[in-house]
Parts: structure tokens; sequence; C-alpha cells
């Protein structure tokens, strides 16, 4: 019950902070352009439907919803960060957080509290731009990316990840150095991301295996890739039309899925330990 009482705690701040009327002004914001140059875009390609083939009719739409649907994870990453990075580092560096653990609250409490908080923001965040940028496009053009289920779910599980780590970071480091190492890991999933694309496309088993371990220490940018395989239609794949910087040439394992759900897990669990240990 006091878990629920901090993860209201969390949405009253998020109000308090107009982050959540940022957001919704700016997803709009977002869905406008999206869908006015979807539009215009499609109507040029539409026009030439008779003298191309039906596969690149396609790549150019699965191409733009793709890049989309990254802008939409993109800005779930940031999500992630913003809201959490301050959350628990900010409250300690302040003194704020000795107002809550004084009250008849346990620390894990706290931190699962602000956890599920701010999951539950992201996960709708994530869901409602998601479903608008697949609406649009089936409105405009009639396409409909495959497994759209399972793509948002990746989605929603790399913002998660990104999520649970600065929580975890925030119990330990000070608000800038949680930010800037969070955002460091982010940068080097997203490198390593490249490195493992692109030894896909050219057979290079060592840079794939790169790109794989990287990704084991933050396994972000493996749930966009894996999200975005599913979603492509996959004679794409057999035509060579595949490789966008938007899409994936190869995609991560289901077993990379769940490591990634477990790597949440520990790192959430580490920092319920960590947070109860320290001195404040």
């Amino acid at each position: 019950m006091n878990t629920f009482i901090i993860t209201r705690m969390t949405f009253a701040e998020a109000r308090q902070r107009k982050i959540l009327w940022a957001v919704v002004l700016l997803g709009l914001a977002f869905l406008l352009v999206y869908g006015v140059g979807f539009y215009f875009m499609y109507r040029d390609i539409a026009r030439m439907s008779a003298s191309v083939r039906a596969a690149q009719l396609l790549e150019p739409v699965n191409f733009f919803v793709l890049a989309a649907l990254y802008g939409v994870a993109f800005l779930v990453v940031m999500l992630a960060v913003l809201t959490s990075v301050d959350t628990i580092a900010g409250e300690i560096a302040s003194g704020t957080i000795q107002t809550i653990v004084t009250k008849p609250l346990r620390r894990w409490e706290v931190v699962v509290g602000k956890w599920l908080g701010l999951a539950v923001m992201l996960t709708v965040f994530t869901v409602v731009m998601s479903a608008a940028v697949i609406a649009i496009t089936y409105a405009i053009s009639g396409f409909m990316p495959r497994n759209p289920l399972s793509g948002v779910g990746l989605m929603i599980l790399e913002g998660l990840v990104v999520l649970t780590l600065s929580i975890l970071g925030g119990t330990r480091l000070s608000t800038l150095t949680n930010g800037v190492v969070v955002f460091m890991l982010y940068g080097l999933a997203f490198i390593a991301g490249w490195i493992e694309q692109i030894g896909a496309m050219l057979h290079n088993d060592a840079a794939v295996n790169v790109g794989i371990v990287v990704s084991l220490l933050m396994p972000s940018e493996a749930m966009w890739k894996r999200a975005a395989y599913l979603m492509q239609p996959p004679f794409l794949r057999e035509l060579g039309l595949d490789a966008t910087p938007f899409g994936a040439a190869s995609a991560p394992s289901e077993a990379m899925v769940v490591y990634a759900v477990l790597y949440a897990t520990v790192a959430l669990a580490i920092a319920v330990r960590w947070f109860g240990k320290r001195d404040l």
C-alpha cells in the first residue's frame, strides 16, 4: 500500500513540474509533423505507383514509419532519463528525502514506488505515441507494420531498462554524474548496435560479436533492433531492401529479450539494496 502512495506522489510531482504537460504538447507536435510529412511524401510516391514494383513502393513507406517509431523510442529514452535522473539523487542532495524516509515507510517502498510511477508514465507515453504513429500511417497509406504489439512491447522494455539504470545510479551518484553515465551508456549501446548491423551486412563475425558484447552491458538499443526487425515486412529482407538506418539487418535473439528483463530486474534489486544501506 505504501508503495502505491509513493507512486501517486511521483505522478503529482510530475504534474507540479509540468512534465506531463510538456510531454503531451511536444508529443502532439511530433505527431503533427509526422502526419503532414508522411501525407505529402506518400502522395508523391502514389503517383509513381504505376511505374514501380510493389516492393519498391513499400520500401519508403516502411522506412518512414520505422523512422517515426525510432523517434518515439528515442523520446521514450530521453523521458526515462530526464524524469528519473533527479528523483532520488536530487532529493538526497537537497535533504528532502529525509522527510519521506522518516515516515512509516520502508526504503524499498520508496524506490519501487518511484520506479512504478515513472514506469507507468513511460508505458502510457510509448503506447499512445506508437499507436498514433501507426494509425496515421494506416489512415494515409493503408500500411500496417508487422507484429505491432511485439514491437511496441520491446520499445517499452527499452525505456524501462534505461529508467531502471538511471534510478540505480541515483542511489549512489549525484544528479549530474548519474545523467552523464546513463547517457554515455546509451550512446555506447547505440554505436554498438550500428557496429553489429554493419557487421551483419558485411558478414563480419568479429564486428557482430563486438556489438553483442556491448549490448550485454547496455541492452537498450538491442531492444529497438529486434522491434524493428519484427515490424519490417519479411520480403524486404529477401530483396535486400531492409538495410535502412532505422531498420535491422539482423535481429537480437529472444534470449537477449529475456536478458534485458533480467537486467532491469537485477538493477532495480541492486538500487533497493544500495538505497537501503545508504547513510542519509
